[in-house]
């Protein structure tokens, strides 16, 4: 299990990943701009431990799993998987890596081919990537299900005949099968009922206690997302706003639009509830084809200063373990300065320039 990341190995490294959609126009498809779905992410998972990754949809979270996974080619950026870098490996010659990481995806019924029975979901992996009998792989698939907590009984049947839980617990069952040591959980327990998703939760979390698995675990939901994460980053239009571990995150966050987020999670005490001060965000999300100069989150900021809107804030580590790009937390003061004195530089240049001209 996951300890601390002072002591622990770093086993995803990514840095500076974007990934871009061209949007074509017109009868001749001319490209007219890029959808900048995730636009230079890094960030680092450590051996054994549950990154989390929230934000509201539509900022880029589902895409960036699926782009460490390369299941897309990337439009920029490094990914290092297991001590791999696989940022630009061509497809076919992925093939021997896709054992060593997996995915669990968000629509449980989606994710499963009707049209195959439970025994032939879960042995698929097992038929592309090993040399096992047929006796052996049908005792594989019946020792998943019982891990996962399907009745073995069930192997023959189609996944219409299970719950939405259930047929999650099929999905499980089918990215351990290669004995992954990394699964993206894209996720996985959005279209569940509430009793449900816990129950969900707490296999992930047996299953990674039992194989010592590192989990990306994608969520809008904060509350269950403090209950499995070690650290949790923040992601707003394609970027990651805020890092930090779970508990420095939740006790006291730093960027605004975390505080928001933060601010909007139901409170099951009354008394307490009447007591958070709760921020609202006003205005709709910028378009990720045209997003705003400066800082992404400006437009809707309730602490935006004039620096916010022309200057992209660093994404840096401003006390051990905690990342936030954000001016508030960056020398504002003194990028102000080296900004007007440029410009005053440049002017003293161009006068310099047409006096000696004249």
């Amino acid at each position: 299990m996951f300890d601390d990341t002072k002591t622990a190995t770093k086993l995803v490294e990514v840095n500076n990943l974007k990934m871009h959609f061209p949007i074509h126009t017109g009868l001749f498809r001319r490209h007219t701009g890029d959808v900048k779905a995730v636009d230079g992410v890094s960030f680092d998972i450590y051996e054994g431990e549950t990154l989390g990754l929230v934000g509201e949809s539509g900022c880029g979270k589902s895409t960036c799993g699926r782009a460490v996974l390369r299941l897309y080619d990337i439009t920029d950026g490094s990914i290092v998987v297991d001590g791999d870098d696989i940022g630009d490996v061509p497809q076919k010659d992925l093939r021997t890596k896709r054992p060593t990481m997996q995915m669990v995806f968000q629509d449980p019924q989606a994710s499963l081919n009707p049209r195959m029975t439970v025994q032939a979901i879960i042995q698929e992996p097992l038929d592309e990537h090993t040399s096992l009998s047929k006796a052996e792989k049908r005792e594989k698939v019946l020792a998943l299900m019982d891990q996962v907590g399907l009745n073995r009984k069930f192997s023959g049947r189609y996944p219409h005949a299970f719950s939405g839980g259930q047929r999650q617990r099929i999905g499980i069952a089918r990215a351990l099968a290669l004995n992954p040591k990394f699964i993206v959980c894209d996720e996985p327990i959005a279209a569940l009922d509430v009793s449900i998703q816990a129950q969900v939760v707490n296999l992930l979390e047996d299953l990674q206690r039992e194989y010592g698995l590192t989990y990306l675990f994608i969520s809008h939901d904060l509350s269950m997302v403090r209950h499995i994460a070690t650290r949790v980053a923040v992601m707003y239009l394609g970027k990651i706003v805020e890092l930090a571990p779970r508990e420095e995150l939740y006790a006291e966050p730093l960027h605004p639009y975390t505080k928001a987020l933060l601010s909007a999670v139901p409170e099951p005490d009354p008394d307490l509830h009447d007591t958070m001060e709760r921020t609202i965000l006003t205005g709709d999300v910028p378009s990720p084809s045209n997003p705003p100069k400066g800082c992404n989150f400006c437009t809707r900021c309730p602490a935006v200063m004039d620096v916010c809107k022309q200057i992209e804030p660093e994404y840096r580590e401003v006390m051990p373990g905690r990342f936030v790009a954000c001016h508030h937390y960056n020398d504002v003061t003194t990028t102000a300065e080296q900004t007007a004195a440029s410009e005053a530089s440049d002017r003293q240049s161009l006068s310099n320039t047409n006096t000696k001209t004249n």
